[in-house]
């Protein structure tokens, strides 16, 4: 068995906490083979970027590399999160076309480039992680390495016409090629890549999966649905239900209804849309009113961005207008709260919900709805009300799927949930978490891999 080397922008070293079923998936993988991790430090420094880092766990190596504030500004917080983010998630609106940036982002991949090659060896096999490093495969071909790589994309593949909208793009999206294998979220964006590829990339599509660049090198495309650690995640929630936090909510709720949502604070989360959604439930059905409390959960990230101040601001103003309109002397309908809570305890709200509210305008999976699904009680289940824009809903069909953008129908699918019939609850829920105990993190990672290294 070839020894794993896996990329990232951040790298979850030993001793640090790794409640994301990504990390303990790449960790597994590496355990079984032995390997190589390596990403930036998470450390933004005064001096110039490169300088290596190096820890082992067992027969794996974490080698991380610092950045200098100059190339973290234009690479990260840049084009990465300025202009690839926006584009990806179909928000050409929003789009940063400075040049700097752009250059950039190249740096910096040049400089993972750099300090990755020398540590790899002819018979590695590669497998590189999202937008932040579209093209380090080109680069390390350009420094003679010929092993297996492969890249996996965890957002969404946006429409061909949207992506050639961005300056410069062939030089960016064509550096695909020179991956082995390009996995993405769905069946989908599999299609989406492929018609760029067909439309303005230069290159052919042999058949379903099967591309050929420009200059005839030829590379595979495949959808491999991203997962949750199924089995952990039921189990902590279970044990969840003593915590203190999870008591407390239960014991504020005073028998009512929880409705939850728990994202990053994001425009493509879609949560205006939603709260907007939460206040036609609360007019189109008053039999209903008094009976359900929804909590918001949304972390502020990247809080110094103006689209993410703006973003908070409206939901502040959206959120008060709510609860001044429709809150009773006992009851709020609306508890919108900006910070972090520890995995083990959300897994516990999400077990208490009667209904999981996943509405993003664009998601490349979201997981929180799968970990909504699981962390349920198998005899009085939640019910999941979730958007057709997220990669999700192609795999839960189950679900209630809404267009985030409809508000009377997001207002009648809260309805739906919360007065669901046990029995169809418990059907609608068995369904889904069957196929989330078959499909899940590790039978992800061993797909991909599997195929990657196909002959």
């Amino acid at each position: 068995m070839n020894r794993l080397v896996v990329v990232s922008n951040r790298v979850a070293t030993p001793g640090e906490s790794r409640a994301g079923g990504l990390a303990v998936a790449l960790q597994a993988a590496l355990q079984e083979r032995g390997g190589l991790w390596f990403g930036w430090s998470g450390k933004v420094v005064r001096e110039d970027s490169g300088r290596l880092h190096e820890q082992s766990d067992g027969d794996i190596r974490f080698v991380t590399m610092d950045l200098s504030r100059h190339d973290h500004d234009a690479y990260y917080n840049g084009f990465a999160n300025r202009t690839l983010w926006p584009l990806l998630h179909f928000r050409l609106d929003l789009v940063d076309y400075t040049r700097e940036t752009r250059e950039g982002y190249r740096r910096v991949n040049a400089l993972f480039a750099d300090r990755l090659a020398p540590l790899l060896r002819e018979g590695d096999t590669v497998w590189i992680h999202d937008y932040h490093l579209i093209p380090l495969a080109a680069l390390l071909r350009e420094r003679g390495i010929g092993c297996r790589i492969g890249f996996f994309l965890h957002v969404p593949m946006p429409s061909s016409d949207l992506m050639a909208a961005m300056p410069d793009h062939a030089r960016l999206f064509s550096s695909l090629y020179a991956y082995d294998l390009v996995g993405f979220q769905t069946q989908r964006d599999v299609e989406r890549f492929q018609d760029y590829v067909r439309l303005f990339g230069g290159g052919k599509v042999r058949r379903a999966g099967s591309i050929e660049a420009p200059g005839g090198r030829r590379l595979r495309v495949g959808a491999f649905p991203i997962s949750i650690d199924t089995r952990h995640v039921a189990q902590q929630a279970q044990s969840a239900m003593s915590k203190p936090a999870v008591r407390d909510l239960r014991t504020s709720l005073e028998h009512r209804m929880l409705a939850i949502g728990v994202d990053r604070l994001d425009y493509s989360k879609g949560l205006p849309e939603r709260f907007r959604g939460f206040e036609r439930y609360l007019q189109r059905h008053p039999d209903q009113k008094g009976g359900l409390t929804y909590l918001q959960i949304a972390p502020v990230s990247r809080g110094d961005v103006t689209e993410y101040q703006l973003l908070r601001n409206e939901l502040e103003q959206i959120a008060g207008h709510i609860n001044g309109s429709h809150a009773a002397p006992d009851w709020t309908p609306l508890r919108y709260v900006n910070r972090n809570f520890a995995h083990a305890t959300l897994t516990g709200f999400y077990r208490l919900a009667k209904v999981g509210l996943v509405t993003p305008l664009r998601d490349g999976m979201n997981l929180v709805a799968k970990e909504y699904v699981a962390a349920q009680d198998p005899e009085n289940p939640g019910m999941l009300v979730l958007s057709v824009l997220a990669g999700a809903a192609y795999e839960m069909k189950e679900a209630l799927i809404v267009t985030p953008h409809d508000l009377d129908g997001v207002a009648d699918a809260i309805a739906t949930a919360a007065a669901m019939p046990q029995p169809k609850r418990v059907e609608r829920w068995r369904a889904m978490m069957d196929h989330l105990l078959r499909y899940d993190i590790h039978a992800w990672r061993q797909r991909y891999l599997e195929a990657l290294e196909a002959r």
